[in-house]
């Protein structure tokens, strides 16, 4: 579908979840408009709803004809398909596992619109850039005359002390072009910092060595910025929940919500680690500090199980950091859910962002 310089994106959210890419869409400042969002889980509808006023198709995307997406008069498609059917820790069965037919069937549809979008945005997990869906894309995409940008980005890239690789595919139609050929039909993954030209192009470097990651995570705010409890002092054996605080909000706004008193340390203590899941499985849990620079990638499972769901939090500083001093006396927590969200919702501020401007430009 052609677009007039002066008439906004029509832009259609597949997947859309609580709202992430209509939230980068918003922060990258373009003259945009969400026509329509897609997807079939209830609770996420409630949320988008609640973040937009505006609430999504609840329906089976798989059930969408041609008919219908011609219908939208749509520019661009933002998609985050589900994750499961490549997960490391799923039974990747791919484009055999029903939760990719969905997203297989809007491909397939692109060849039988009449008005095609001239622009798609991809997300999923690192994992699916192997898998025959991702095949199955990139020939879609090329028969209809797609050239493809994709990228492998970290959180840690942006400054957010996050570690989770997440992927990205940017699509334009031709004759639109992306401002920086040299990245056509590449997938682009390098583990430091992403910068920019003057002229907004992109620069990815490709050292890979452990000194580059090294700077990488030296690069990222310290965890401190994300919680929502700090304390001004550091010093070893300072209990960090004796502290008033503030929420961070986008390095450096301040969000504040409610009470900051004895109520918000009562509160906390539901997320320290009982004794005895330390005396069991301390060996297998990975310890940040307040002055950390990095963290684990936090699963479903967190608060559930300590091992390999993410990263905790210890409150009280040791003399020597780490299993060398006894994890009992660390004051051992888990991050709240709204530690969580601040930390993802950057990343999505900062990669949504940086994606969509170079997709849409």
């Amino acid at each position: 579908m052609e677009k007039h310089p002066q008439e906004p994106w029509r832009v259609l959210e597949f997947y859309s979840g609580i709202g992430g890419m209509r939230y980068s869409l918003t922060r990258a400042g373009l003259n945009a408009k969400i026509v329509e969002a897609f997807d079939i889980n209830d609770t996420a509808n409630d949320v988008y709803e609640f973040n937009f006023g505006h609430r999504p198709y609840q329906g089976n995307i798989q059930s969408l004809t041609a008919t219908d997406l011609d219908s939208f008069g749509a520019h661009a498609w933002l998609l985050s398909p589900p994750c499961q059917p490549y997960t490391r820790q799923g039974l990747q069965k791919q484009s055999n596992d029903p939760r990719a037919f969905s997203f297989l069937n809007i491909l397939e549809l692109i060849r039988d619109i009449s008005r095609p979008p001239i622009m798609l945005f991809v997300e999923n997990v690192v994992g699916f850039e192997t898998s025959d869906t991702h095949s199955r894309m990139l020939e879609i995409l090329e028969e209809a005359d797609f050239v493809t940008q994709e990228f492998i980005l970290t959180p840690l890239q942006f400054g957010v002390p996050y570690s989770r690789p997440r992927y990205f595919c940017l699509s334009k139609r031709k004759p639109l072009s992306f401002q920086n050929p040299l990245f056509d039909n590449q997938l682009l993954y390098s583990p430091t910092p992403l910068s920019w030209h003057a002229d907004k192009e992109v620069l990815c470097e490709h050292d890979q060595t452990q000194e580059s990651l090294d700077k990488l995570i030296r690069s990222c705010e310290p965890i401190e910025r994300f919680l929502e409890l700090k304390s001004p002092s550091q010093q070893p054996g300072s209990g960090f929940l004796d502290a008033t605080g503030a929420l961070a909000d986008d390095f450096g706004a301040l969000e504040q919500d409610g009470k900051r008193d004895g109520d918000d340390v009562r509160s906390l203590k539901q997320y320290f680690v009982p004794l005895n899941l330390i005396e069991r499985w301390g060996s297998a849990m990975d310890i940040v500090y307040p002055d950390s620079q990095r963290c684990c990638c936090f699963t479903k499972s967190y608060y559930r199980y300590v091992k390999g769901t993410g990263s905790l939090l210890a409150t009280v500083l040791p003399e020597k950091k780490g299993k060398a001093s006894s994890l009992k006396n660390q004051g051992l927590r888990y991050f709240t859910p709204r530690e969580l969200c601040i930390a993802w919702k950057q990343f999505k501020h900062s990669s949504g962002y940086s994606s969509t401007a170079i997709f849409i430009c």
